[in-house]
């Protein structure tokens, strides 16, 4: 029984917690990779673009919600998440064909357009704070619950609760959604075999007619609309703060580095193995192990490696471990 018990609470507080984080790393990890893959340069604006586009989402949260409409047991965001995509696509367009472009045409040096790519994270930053403001915020609505704690007590008699949240498991289906729709959209399409070829061999899709503002074009939409979902993602499951977003680009680089820059497969494997670094090195065991060994040997601390607000150096200590060890990540994508 208490070895059940532990199991019950490692999987509470450790394994579906790290399945939902990773799935939404894995979302904001596959826009970093696009980027990096078809238009060659590290897009460090890709947080504030989550920012951007969750702020969107919940702007149109709020107005549905003042005017009486939702979406039962889901949350509303879900009804204004395509809003949020199409207007943030906009945005990003705009600031390609404002910003990028010009550097892109000069053949700017890939370190160029990571300063150019900073500046417009500030930018971003700055209007999302100015509109929205920097106080946390919480739009999700809804049931709360998919699995409750004291429902999962009841029907197994266990003295561990087990609960779900229905954020958490939207976060794994839309997921599972979204890798396959962009999957078959790369591999299938003629726009998605299009980038693939611009990303092997600029040169050569030149010379074969395909036309280079359409595939970087398409490139930004997709990123667009990745932000936004794991934005808003990350966002019903813990809340919504745009330093928070800023912060978070250090977990999606690492994800993105540790699967290989430049793969989407690497990216989504890179998203799990970082989030489930983070949760386990940060989770106090002291409940699990409490399960697990005699009442004798039951320890009194916290058994906490580093505590939460250390989270992001797991982060940082992996990427630079792979950084000087193995800069293709496990997927051999494109080196540092």
């Amino acid at each position: 029984m208490d070895l059940l018990n532990a199991l019950v609470a490692f999987t509470n507080f450790v394994f579906v917690p790290a399945v939902a984080y990773g799935a939404q790393l894995a979302i904001g990890a596959l826009g970093v990779t696009l980027i990096y893959g078809i238009l060659r340069f590290s897009n460090f604006a890709h947080g504030d673009t989550m920012a951007f586009g969750t702020m969107v989402t919940i702007l149109f949260t709020w107005w549905f919600q003042s005017v009486g409409i939702s979406f039962g047991p889901l949350p509303t965001a879900l009804l204004a998440l395509p809003v949020a995509i199409v207007l943030t696509a906009l945005f990003v367009l705009g600031t390609d064909r404002v910003v990028y472009r010009f550097y892109r045409r000069q053949r700017a040096a890939t370190s160029i357009l990571v300063i150019v790519s900073l500046g417009v994270t500030f930018i971003m930053n700055g209007i999302t704070r100015f509109i929205i403001g920097t106080e946390e915020q919480n739009f999700a609505d809804g049931e709360r619950f998919v699995i409750s704690a004291a429902a999962f007590r009841a029907a197994t008699g266990l003295a561990e609760g087990l609960a779900i949240k229905s954020t958490q498991a939207i976060t794994l289906a839309t997921a599972v959604i979204v890798v396959a729709a962009l999957f078959w959209f790369l591999n299938r399409t003629r726009t998605g075999k299009s980038m693939r070829a611009f990303s092997d061999n600029e040169d050569l899709a030149l010379l074969s007619g395909i036309n280079p503002e359409r595939v970087v074009a398409v490139t930004w939409i997709i990123t667009a609309a990745l932000a936004t979902i794991a934005g808003v993602l990350y966002g019903l499951d813990k809340s919504f703060k745009p330093f928070t977003y800023f912060q978070l680009l250090l977990p999606i680089f690492a994800a993105a580095v540790v699967g290989g820059l430049g793969s989407p497969v690497g990216a989504i494997a890179g998203g799990f193995v970082i989030a489930f670094s983070e949760v386990m090195v940060t989770y106090a065991w002291k409940k699990v192990l409490g399960y697990l060994l005699p009442e004798s040997l039951a320890p009194e601390a916290l058994v906490q490696l580093l505590t939460t607000d250390y989270k992001f150096a797991v982060s940082f200590t992996i990427l630079i471990a792979v950084l000087l060890f193995k800069p293709t990540g496990l997927f051999r994508g494109k080196s540092v």
